[in-house]
């Protein structure tokens, strides 16, 4: 069964300072329309621009995940989408007033409580998966991270984090269930080692970073008055050290939590390759840098399968024969484009033509080079969608085209070509309007492709 796309049922607000730039900083959560994504709105600036959770507009990891378009900003922003991703989000609309995220409590409680109190709707549209069906690899040799990706029948993350450290050395954690977010992963905090404050704070960053938005850990000898100096240049209650290692200011949720606060971050650092993922990702010694890598490497790949030419089994018997299509289709010799329908769901159709060089339009169509007319190739796309629309009907209706867009012939159709069409719904239909996606292939190439929009009429007679 598929599963439907998800919003916010109510809008949310979460408020705090940014961790590097200390700026104070409102981010409001708001619904938004199917197929929409995950979406920052910096309302601060002039024509609010807005910037998409997307990897390629990636600019900084080096002390989190920064993102810029047309000029515009937003940093620190994995901990907000690892928590939509983790409460089964889709589709969410963020406001936000200046240029990094609020790092509140440095983990995503807080994001994933407000979502839980603001309610999750579903939407009318399926929502697309990335499913893993063969091997995806990364290896980082500047920080010797290694990140893979396996087919698997859930989002599932195994994570393994290695320090030069006595106190944080191998740590790893397992989520068996992005399901399981929630419980097992949004709580849990971000982490610093006491000798990075000092350069932090020299180098201009964590500015609105303080002792309770972070687990400091200390595996070198500090003295007393070292630690009040942190403390007092942090705006903190002085503290002093636990026996494993951290500061006494607060209390471990998981023996572990640092290796599943790194998978925290994987799973919002994903969350930029612009769709859901199915399957289970095995990183070691993941980082915010290492982490785009992936992500870009998984849009890459899904955008490659997704132009990939549908498979066709030529012994597979065919949904429709060519006396189906009759019967949904008016059209006849020589304008019955279509030979046989191999697969068909509620939004997509995958059809099939021979292409011969007795066709009739090759006698006027450069005889002497044949090669199959752009416009007959359009028609056929379009006959395929009509199939999509007419075979979920009950009476009798005909589909007639009423705007094609964006028109593209890449490589030119021969006799002895087999033509593979591949339409897809593109929104659902709405007041008899059906608009859709087409692609032909040749083999593994696309030849064509089109957006058509049709309309859908009852027949009288």
């Amino acid at each position: 069964m598929l599963e439907k796309q998800k919003t916010l049922a109510n809008p949310f607000k979460i408020e705090g300072k940014g961790l590097h730039t200390g700026v104070m900083v409102t981010m409001n959560f708001l619904p938004a329309p199917v197929n929409h994504g995950f979406k920052f709105k910096r309302v601060d600036l002039e024509h609010q621009p807005i910037i998409d959770a997307d990897v390629d507009l990636v600019v900084d990891t080096s002390r989190g995940t920064l993102l810029e378009k047309d000029g515009a900003r937003i940093g620190t922003i994995e901990h907000a989408l690892a928590a939509l991703v983790g409460m089964d989000l889709d589709n969410v609309l963020i406001e936000v007033n200046n240029e990094e995220a609020p790092i509140v409590d440095g983990s995503s409680k807080y994001f994933v409580e407000a979502i839980e109190k603001a309610g999750v709707v579903e939407q009318d549209a399926d929502r697309e998966y990335f499913e893993i069906r063969e091997k995806v690899e990364i290896f980082d040799e500047k920080s010797g991270a290694h990140i893979v990706a396996l087919p698997d029948d859930d989002y599932r993350l195994n994570v393994m984090i290695s320090f030069p450290s006595v106190v944080l050395n191998n740590q790893y954690a397992t989520l068996d269930s992005i399901q399981d977010f929630r419980t097992e992963i949004a709580e849990c905090r971000t982490f610093v080692f006491v000798r990075e404050i000092e350069f932090l704070l020299n180098h201009n960053l964590i500015k609105g970073g303080d002792l309770n938005n972070a687990i400091v850990i200390i595996d070198q000898e500090i003295s007393q008055e070292a630690l009040d100096r942190l403390a007092d240049l942090t705006n903190h209650p002085r503290v002093e050290v636990k026996p494993q290692g951290i500061l006494n200011n607060l209390e471990l949720h998981f023996d572990n939590e640092c290796a599943r606060h790194k998978l925290l971050d994987v799973v919002g650092d994903l969350a930029l390759c612009g769709k859901r993922i199915k399957g289970r990702i095995i990183a070691s010694k993941p980082g915010h840098g290492p982490n785009a890598i992936f992500a870009k490497e998984l849009k890459r790949q899904w955008l490659k399968e997704k132009e990939a030419a549908p498979k066709c089994n030529p012994n597979d018997k065919p949904l429709m024969d060519i006396n189906k299509i009759k019967d949904l289709l008016p059209h006849r010799y020589p304008f019955l484009m279509v030979d046989k329908i191999v697969c068909i769901n509620e939004d997509e159709i995958i059809g099939v033509k021979n292409v011969t060089v007795n066709e009739p339009f090759f006698q006027g169509h450069f005889p002497e080079e044949p090669v199959m007319p752009g416009v007959m190739l359009i028609e056929a796309m379009a006959q395929c969608g009509g199939l999509l629309v007419l075979s979920q009907k009950k009476e009798k209706y005909s589909t007639y085209f009423i705007r094609v867009d964006n028109v593209k012939f890449r490589q030119k159709v021969v006799p002895g070509d087999m033509l593979i069409f591949k339409l897809k719904l593109t929104s659902p239909i709405r007041r008899g309007i059906a608009n859709m996606k087409g692609l032909t292939y040749v083999g593994d190439k696309i030849v064509a492709e089109g957006e058509f929009m049709a309309q859908i009429v009852l027949k009288t007679d």
